[in-house]
């Protein structure tokens, strides 16, 4: 037996150290488990971190993009619940997809999971080691499949829950990629007229030795601005965005940005109904799942990403361990629309509060979809627009001078 220390959440989302005597470490966790604990750490004393913490930092080091996640784990779980429901050994159908993964970091991942897993380690504590890859909810599902003997119907959910992601992230990502190129090029068109077109017109403006129209000296006043000091432009672009990173990083200015996001008069909408459609989702599948209320309301609000939603859900969870309806505490919100807390306390009086979860999100993933689509088809006009006038206005500026001086030259002849 040996001595591990650990550092967990019980179902109060309080963090609690111990130590625990185990045979191995996958032991430590199952008894853990057991007491209502979520381990986040767990290292045998004397020896410092487990293996399972020494792998990760090799394996998972460094960032990973939530898109590459995504891709990866949508082929992966689709592929292990192929093979795991024909039949195929759990260490096989790893060995398989370890074998043909193009993404060399999570091939070496899949690697990891696969030894975890011939030692003897249950492959949610397995895939405990690469968080990055494997979320809480990830690992719960998994768990909860391991529990109930049906890893590969537990692999199927989990898949389409992914999935469902995926699809949300790149139809938002591709709706938005032609604004984003209109705004590229919008930029590029004002920086070339007015840093390289411009000061040509400057140079003839001062043989001509005419007086300049008010709008050709602002314009003229500008370009100057942009080609003396371009690398303060430059330079304060980049540490106004290294400052912006730095500022969300700390407590109060996530709060802020999330606070403001959600305000905000059209995006703030938008906002509610992703974050709502992914925690309606998130909820749904996991108690369709038989994860217990308390922990499925946990692992949401961890995954929930805006700090007003995560603060909505753990007034859910004091709620729910109350002995109250979370549809109230929702109810009580103006984060969530009063249809969907009438239809959450529907599904609460029913009992079918999962599949009721599962038909929200359905329906707000359609629903905000065609609005993404909507609200850039309007975008993608107004910015020709306003690039056409731009442009047209540096033009005009431009040539002004010299109808001007056409116009002095006739009336003189």
């Amino acid at each position: 037996m040996s001595k591990f220390g650990y550092i967990a959440f019980d179902r109060a989302g309080k963090s609690v150290p111990g130590e625990i005597e185990a045979a191995t470490d996958a032991e430590a966790r199952e008894m853990l488990r057991h007491k209502g604990l979520f381990v986040t750490k767990l290292s045998e004393l004397g020896q410092g971190a487990t293996s399972t913490g020494s792998s990760s930092s090799q394996s998972t080091g460094g960032r990973v993009s939530r898109g590459r996640v995504l891709r990866n784990l949508t082929t992966f779980t689709r592929q292990l619940h192929v093979l795991i429901a024909s039949g195929t050994p759990l260490v096989q159908a790893l060995g398989a997809l370890e074998r043909q993964s193009k993404d060399l970091k999570f091939r070496a991942v899949v690697a990891d999971v696969r030894r975890r897993v011939e030692e003897g380690i249950a492959l949610s504590d397995a895939m405990h080691a690469h968080p990055l890859f494997f979320d809480n909810v990830c690992r719960s599902l998994i768990s909860a499949g391991e529990a109930g003997g049906r890893i590969d119907a537990m692999l199927e959910r989990l898949a389409k829950l992914i999935r469902a992601e995926s699809h949300v992230r790149t139809s938002v990502v591709g709706a938005l990629i032609y604004p984003a190129v209109l705004i590229v090029i919008s930029i590029g068109v004002m920086a070339l007229l007015l840093t390289f077109v411009l000061p040509r017109f400057a140079n003839l403006f001062v043989t001509l030795g005419s007086p300049l129209p008010p709008t050709t000296k602002a314009v003229m006043a500008v370009s100057d601005f942009l080609t003396g000091y371009w690398w303060v432009l430059i330079g304060a672009g980049v540490g106004g965005f290294f400052a912006f990173r730095a500022w969300l990083k700390t407590p109060v200015g996530r709060r802020s940005f999330d606070t403001a996001i959600v305000r905000a008069p059209i995006v703030g909408k938008m906002i509610k109904s992703f974050c709502t459609a992914r925690i309606a989702r998130l909820l749904g599948i996991q108690l369709d799942c038989k994860v217990p209320l308390l922990d499925a309301l946990k692992l949401t609000r961890q995954a929930a990403g805006n700090l007003l939603f995560q603060d909505l859900i753990l007034q859910a969870e004091d709620a729910a361990t109350r002995g109250q309806s979370i549809s109230s505490a929702f109810g009580a919100s103006t984060l969530i629309s009063p249809a969907i807390t009438e239809a959450m306390h529907s599904g609460e009086q029913t009992g079918q509060m999962s599949a009721l979860l599962i038909s929200i999100a359905d329906f707000l993933d359609e629903e905000n979809e065609v609005v993404v689509r909507s609200l850039t088809s309007i975008i993608e006009p107004v910015i020709l627009i306003v690039l056409g006038v731009m442009v047209g206005f540096v033009a005009l500026s431009m040539f002004l001078p010299l109808f001007d001086l056409t116009a002095t030259t006739s009336g003189g002849g």
